[in-house]
Formats: structure tokens, C-alpha cells, sequence
């Protein structure tokens, strides 16, 4: 079907709907990708046919690739960058090393290629691929400190390893024959104009942010993706493929920075990176002949075993030698190391180029995309398993967060960290903090929304956030941001009496829960706590019919903390509906006990515990 047009639309829309289906089969997306790029492609219905877009298939796989990368280059914090630099510096030059040799010599012993192709072919594998390993690595919770070296291995070698790889092209093709020393010179200097650039451009945006009427709100993100794609273009105007390199530092740059308007670009780039993955992948997977990799036979297969089992485990423990790094960490390290989109785009740019020069390189690019599709499939269906093995999973759904370690903060924790609960309080009140500590709570002394202090709290560990603050405002902007860095957390927003700040309706629709069951009054609750005038005591529910506890006419004399069913213990929201025999935990007002005993009896609640 020669329809250019139709082929990018549809490419789109298929990425999509393999990623979508990748989430509920709980499967790696690039494996549904590969398999509809065949599925669709030539091979398949010829519903998409790469061919038909010509030269700008390049040019589109170009632009995409730059907005994945300047994605990936904003996650980059150089804080933990610069924690396992040496692990990170020796993947980078002597890890890349060990594989570019052992690539080339595997496939001319193996598979009988000639120097030139294998040399290139070398040169291709040297990167691993950060589309793959960034959403493998959210999947499967991998130690902090693997997790960066595997992330910054694969953005940092994606830049430096397609300008490596298409420098060795330029050689190859070259009719006088570039020399290495030349040849070397092309790659420092490529990479110096990407990275003056890259560090010119995302300096003068955070610049540009810095004065709020400087771009009109909602054109920000816009703004910048413009500013991305200019920018790739521009520094591969001034040096051919050194934009890989600039938009990959401009991302850091501006990632590293602090701008009003970087959790909505973060979000923004991620869904925009997305789309564009899913894109490539269908294209270019469609665009690879079947008959292709099925020449390549058993030596393929070897080649691949070989690359996965001996050579990337040489690359690692040679490269993170008097790094520092555990015996299991280096383990993990070897099992990860899955090739993505950037390897896909420069091996079908080879195949164009050597096209027009004379030579065949379809086995290239073939081997290539089954190196992608083994260790992707290795990495993502059994990298849970081998972390988990080598103690290297952190544990998920672990506990709370808690913003506050006033009174009613620290009641909370105690009671949730007796049940089993890992709780963190984050507060920046020194002696708040220092009464946490002393009652035996682990604290965070900093600004809960300095997002490296949230982070330290490893928010996408956690079964959620209880957000108590005397700061209704500041509860509602930590819930947004824990929110955006664990979609998946239980998030509650504590809020005052008065609703004139932060609504209940504001909650619900930031997808958030009301502690306590209803609005509560932080200072109120804690003024009574450190006067001696408060007591906890445990009530069961007795009648049949279902209660609602965001009753809001118990403000003032009772406050629900907790609710327990069976062996779970959980903190109250508006959102529960307690049934007979559960079990919930108020703290009672003294001043107004007799009418809280009434209350609670005619509601059908029973002690269940003496006074404590």
C-alpha cells in the first residue's frame, strides 16, 4: 500500500494501541511493537509500507529520536550521576570498548562477514537503549543505584555511540578512506559541537522561564519542542549527527535545573516520547524483511548468545573494575542491557547509505533487530525475576509517606508503623523533626517539594502519601507531585474546616482522598494532643448496614485515624465504607467525651479495647 500519508498515521495510532495493550498483558511495549511493525508491514497486511515515505523516513526518525532523547536527558539528575560516576565512566569508555571489539570479531569468526561490515556492525551494538530500559526499570523497581548506572549507560552511549557509528560509516563508504586519526578527530569534535550547543540552548531556555510572562502560559511545552527539533537541526547543520549529542544535553541541562514549568514539560515530553516510540518502532520493525533474519540462520542465533552471555558480562566487569559495585550488582548489570530504538535508527540509516554506495547491508541492520527483539524479550520478561534473585528489588506498596511530624502526624505513623507500615515523615521543623526521631519514626528534615527531598522518599515504593500539613496549598501541590513521579499511589489530602482554600471538590478531581474522612484542623487537633487532652480508643462496628465515615458533624470531638479488616490496617479516608465488625481507631476530644461516647454508641460502635 504506497501511501506515505496513511503509513505515518497508522504507525501512530498501532504504537499506541500495542502500548496500551503491552500495559494490560504486563508486557515489555517494544515486544507487541515489533510484532505489529511485522504484523502491518510488508511481510503482513502491507498495511504500512516505510518505503513509501522515502528519504523522510530518515528525517522523521531523526526529529523523533532527538525529542526521546532530550526526554531521557531531562530524568538525568547529575547528583546520582555523580554517586556511581565510576561504574557509569567505565561502561561508557572501556564497556563500549569491550563490546565494539567483541562484536567485530564475533561476526567475522561466526558468521564469515567481511572487516568492513563487521567493524560497523561493532560500532552498533556499542549502545544499549534507555526507551527500553527507562519503563523496564519503573516496572520492575531495581535498586536505586543500578537502576541510574543502566539509565545514564544507555542515554549518555546513545548520543556518543550513533555519532561513533556513523563517523565508522563515513569511513566505510568513503572512496579515499578516511584515516582513524581522522576519523577520531570527527568524533571529538562532533561531540564538542553537541555538547556546546546542547549546553548554550538548554541554558538559555531555563534562562527564558526564569520570567513567567516571557513565553504566555500554555505554550510552553510547544515552545520547546520547537526549541528541540531546532536545535538537532541546527548542530547536525553545523557538524552532521552531533544533534543526537545536543538535545541529549540540553535535556540535562534543563532536567538538572529548577524552572516553573518542569513538571508539566516532564509530563508533556513523556507522553510526546511515547507516541514517538511507538511510532519508530512499528516503521522501522516493518521496514526489516523476515526472510532476513531467517537467513541469518543458527550463526545468527550463536552471534546473539554469544553477545548477551560472553561479551556484555566482559564489558561490564572490565568496565566497572574498582568501581565499587557488589558482585550482584554487576550480575544485573550483565543481564540488562536490552538494545532499543537508537540502534534500530542508525542501522536503517546504514542500510540507506550503503545502499546508495553499492554494498548490501541488510544482514547488518537483520542481525541488529534480532539482537533487539533476544535481549529485549530476556531483559523484560526475566529482569524482575534475576533482580529479585539477587536481592536487588526494592520492595513496592512498603508504606506511607507522610508530609508533617507535628502531633497528629506523628500519632498517625506510630499507629500505621506498629501495624507493619514503613513510614516517612518530611518536615521542616527541626524540633518537629527531632520528636519524630526520638519516638523512633524515620524523618526527613527538608521542603517537601524540593523534588530531591520527595525523592529520597522513594515516592514509587510507596503505597501512598497522607499530605497533613497546617498548609492546605502545600498539601495539594505534594500530593500533584508525588502523584506525578507513582501514578499508582493512594493519595490524601489533608484540607481545613473553612473548604475556602482547597475544596473536597478539588480533591476528588485530582484524583486525591480526604484524610481522616473529612477536613480537620491540623493546629486544633495538635494544640490538644500536646495539652494531654486527647485519647486514642478502638471501636468496632456492630450494625448491618453500611457507614459513611466523612460524617462531618463528629468535627471537633472525634477524629477517625485508622481502619482495620482483618489483618490489614489502613488510614481513614472519605472514601471507605465500614461494615459490621471492622475496626477503627479514633482520637478522642476530652473536652467533649461524653459526647463523643454518645455519638459512637448510637452509631453502633462498641469498645473494643480499654482506654489507652
Amino acid at each position: 500500500m504506497h501511501n506515505p500519508a496513511l503509513t505515518i498515521g497508522l504507525s501512530m495510532v498501532l504504537g499506541m494501541l500495542a502500548q496500551v495493550g503491552s500495559k494490560h498483558l504486563h508486557l515489555p511495549g517494544i515486544v507487541l511493537l515489533l510484532l505489529s511493525g511485522i504484523l502491518f508491514g510488508p511481510d503482513g497486511l502491507n498495511w504500512i509500507d516505510p518505503a513509501s515515505i522515502g528519504p523522510g523516513l530518515h528525517i522523521l526518525v531523526g526529529f523523533a529520536v532527538a525529542i526521546i532523547l532530550f526526554e531521557g536527558g531531562m530524568n538525568l539528575r547529575i547528583s546520582r550521576i555523580m554517586r556511581e560516576r565510576r561504574a557509569i565512566r567505565g561502561l561508557i569508555i572501556k564497556g563500549a570498548l569491550v563490546t565494539f571489539i567483541g562484536g567485530t570479531f564475533i561476526t567475522i569468526v561466526v558468521l564469515g562477514w567481511d572487516f568492513r561490515t563487521s567493524i560497523l556492525f561493532g560500532t552498533l551494538i556499542v549502545v544499549t537503549g534507555p526507551t527500553v530500559i527507562t519503563p523496564l526499570l519503573k516496572r520492575i523497581r531495581v535498586h536505586h543505584g543500578v537502576s541510574t548506572i543502566l539509565e545514564a549507560e544507555g542515554i549518555l552511549l546513545d548520543a556518543i555511540g550513533a555519532i561513533i557509528a556513523v563517523v565508522a560509516l563515513e569511513i566505510a563508504i568513503s572512496p579515499s578512506g578516511l584515516s582513524f586519526v581522522t576519523g577520531l578527530f570527527h568524533i571529538i569534535s562532533r561531540l564538542g559541537v553537541g555538547a556546546v550547543l546542547g549546553i548554550s540552548g538548554g541554558y538559555l531556555l531555563t534562562v527564558m522561564f526564569r520570567f513567567r510572562d516571557l513565553v504566555p502560559d500554555g505554550l510552553e511545552n510547544v515552545f520547546i519542542l520547537s526549541w528541540v527539533i531546532a536545535l538537532f537541526q541546527i548542530s547536525n547543520t553545523i557538524s552532521p549527527e552531533s544533534g543526537i549529542a545536543a538535545v541529549t544535553i540540553a535535556g540535562m541541562t534543563i532536567g538538572n535545573s529548577k524552572t516553573y514549568i518542569q513538571q508539566d514539560l516532564l509530563e508533556f515530553k513523556e507522553q510526546l516520547t511515547v507516541l514517538m516510540i511507538g511510532m519508530l518502532f512499528i516503521l522501522l520493525s516493518a521496514d526489516v524483511r523476515i526472510e532476513q533474519i531467517i537467513a541469518l540462520g543458527v550463526p545468527g542465533l550463536i552471534t546473539v548468545a554469544m553477545l548477551i552471555f560472553l561479551i556484555r558480562p566482559l564489558s561490564v566487569f572490565i568496565g566497572t573494575d574498582k568501581s565499587g559495585l557488589a558482585l550482584n550488582q554487576k550480575l544485573l548489570l550483565s543481564w540488562i542491557a536490552p538494545r532499543g530504538i537508537v540502534a534500530a535508527a542508525v542501522a536503517s540509516l546504514f542500510v540507506y547509505e550503503l545502499e546508495i554506495h553499492g554494498y548490501d547491508g541488510t544482514p547488518l541492520r537483520a542481525l541488529v533487530f534480532l539482537l533487539i527483539i533476544v535481549t529485549v524479550l530476556l531483559a523484560g520478561l526475566t529482569g524482575g525475576f534475576v533482580a529479585g534473585r539477587l536481592n536487588l528489588r526494592r520492595k513496592s506498596q512498603s508504606g506511607w509517606i507522610i508530609l508533617g511530624a507535628h502531633e497528629i502526624a506523628r500519632l498517625l505513623s506510630g499507629i500505621l508503623k506498629k501495624a507493619g507500615n514503613d513510614i516517612i515523615c518530611i518536615d521542616e521543623d527541626p524540633n518537629a523533626c527531632l520528636k519524630a526521631e526520638n519516638e523512633g519514626l524515620k524523618v526527613f528534615f527538608g521542603n517537601a517539594l524540593d523534588d530531591r527531598t520527595l525523592q529520597r522518599a522513594e515516592p514509587d515504593t510507596r503505597k501512598g502519601i497522607i499530605a497533613l500539613s497546617g498548609n492546605e496549598e502545600v498539601n495539594y501541590i505534594f500530593s500533584q507531585r508525588a502523584k506525578h513521579l507513582s501514578k499508582e499511589m493512594s493519595i490524601l489530602i489533608g484540607i481545613k474546616d473553612s473548604h475556602e482554600g482547597i475544596t473536597p471538590k478539588m480533591i476528588v478531581e485530582a484524583g486525591g482522598k480526604i484524610p481522616f474522612g473529612h477536613s480537620a484542623d491540623m493546629d486544633f487537633w495538635s494544640s490538644l494532643v500536646k495539652q494531654s487532652l486527647t485519647y486514642q480508643k478502638s471501636y468496632v462496628y456492630r450494625f448491618d448496614k453500611i457507614f459513611d465515615l466523612s460524617d462531618e458533624t463528629i468535627k471537633g470531638f472525634l477524629l477517625p485515624m485508622v481502619l482495620k479488616q482483618k489483618k490489614s490496617l489502613e488510614p481513614i479516608d472519605n472514601t471507605m465504607k465500614i461494615k459490621s465488625g471492622n475496626q477503627i481507631t479514633f482520637l478522642i476530644n476530652k473536652k467533649n467525651e461524653e459526647k463523643a461516647t454518645d455519638w459512637l454508641k448510637e452509631n453502633g460502635f462498641e469498645s473494643a479495647s480499654n482506654r489507652t
